[in-house]
């Protein structure tokens, strides 16, 4: 790959990170797990068992009770491994609040971590195919 197929590569990889809290926020599951791979495995910033597939990944979310959510993405490292591959890492802050008129009262604590990621370029263009969250802070 050329440096410039790199830095390419870099972009698509951070935009899809960016893109996934954004559709997250914004309530569109849809949208959102279409940014894996139809046989991705997922783990919650919260923890749990990973859920494997697309479709799981989608009924995970639409299972959750609604809330307003504010995911600020900052620190996305991207590592382009191959042409096809690549691994990032990125922090997150997490502030939800109950659904309701805006601008809602968030919830305390709001909470630090982030994701380590596993990408692989489909037809579709970068796709998570492994996404595990954690979380290191509570901050009240």
């Amino acid at each position: 790959m050329t440096p410039l197929d790199i830095l390419f590569a870099e972009h698509q990889i951070a935009s899809l990170v960016t893109r996934y809290a954004v559709l997250n926020d914004d309530g569109d599951f849809d949208g959102m797990a279409a940014l894996f791979t139809e046989d991705a495995r997922f783990i919650r910033p919260s923890g749990g068992d990973p859920i494997v597939g697309r479709d799981a990944i989608l009924a995970s979310y639409q299972g959750r009770p609604p809330r307003i959510s504010r995911h600020l993405i900052t620190n996305i490292v991207v590592d382009v491994v191959s042409e096809t591959e690549a691994t990032c890492r990125s922090t997150i802050v997490l502030y939800t609040a109950a659904v309701g008129a805006l601008p809602a009262d968030a919830n305390k604590p709001a909470l630090l971590g982030g994701f380590r990621d596993r990408l692989a370029k489909t037809a579709e263009g970068w796709r998570f195919a492994e996404r595990e969250g954690f979380l290191d802070l509570k901050i009240d």
